[in-house]
């Protein structure tokens, strides 16, 4: 069941997934000073590596700053007098965010960084010449429930109201869906000419 959400935008996710190390990233740790403990290294499916001298860092859900505070907490002392510690984040593959519907590019598309829904429209090449710009919807899942939010990029363009963050794992749909149907067909929606509608997509039990 689909309704509106006394909201005025998309709750952010708890965790925002591009802040944060998850296995398969890529890492560059740096110990001023001592060169031969600097490296670049890559996160194993377990989430953790290992380090000179110390041993394993656990990196899975914490940020850069997060994993530079423990290696010059555990360097500190016995190692290091003073390490300063710096933790660089290079790639990170798993992030995508799926873009469909009328753009020219559709498909799975890599979030390098904080990213608004014209910026995310402009990765997958743009909309195409007969889209839809006052029909796109961002589908977004935060704990447990999920979000819908309609938007009118025409309007975001002309500066009615601002331009939404958007975040991996959200999915951005331009121009007329199955779902967009259903929704103007249970739902009386306003022209979207000031602010977005955010919705939530209950599941009937």
């Amino acid at each position: 069941m689909i309704e509106v959400a006394e909201l005025s935008a998309l709750p952010a996710p708890a965790i925002d997934e591009v802040s944060v190390v998850r296995p398969q990233d890529s890492l560059r740790i740096s110990v001023l000073g001592f060169p031969e403990l600097s490296r670049e290294l890559l996160i194993g499916y377990s989430g953790a590596f290992q380090f000179p001298l110390i041993g394993m860092v656990q990196a899975d859900g914490r940020t850069p700053l997060a994993i530079s505070e423990e290696i010059a907490a555990r360097l500190r002392g016995d190692y290091v007098v003073n390490p300063e510690v710096t933790v660089d984040v290079l790639e990170q593959p798993g992030r995508l965010l799926t873009i469909g519907g009328e753009v020219t590019r559709p498909g799975r598309h890599e979030v390098a960084g904080p990213m608004t829904l014209l910026e995310a429209v402009a990765t997958g090449g743009g909309t195409t010449d007969t889209a839809k710009l006052s029909e796109v919807l961002v589908f977004r899942t935060v704990g447990g429930q999920r979000y819908i939010g309609l938007y009118d990029l025409g309007a975001i363009q002309r500066g009615n109201y601002p331009d939404p963050l958007v975040y991996a794992g959200d999915i951005v749909q331009v121009g007329d869906s199955p779902t967009l149907r259903r929704i103007q067909a249970i739902t009386a929606l306003a022209p979207l000419v000031t602010t977005p509608i955010i919705l939530l997509d209950r599941v009937l039990r």
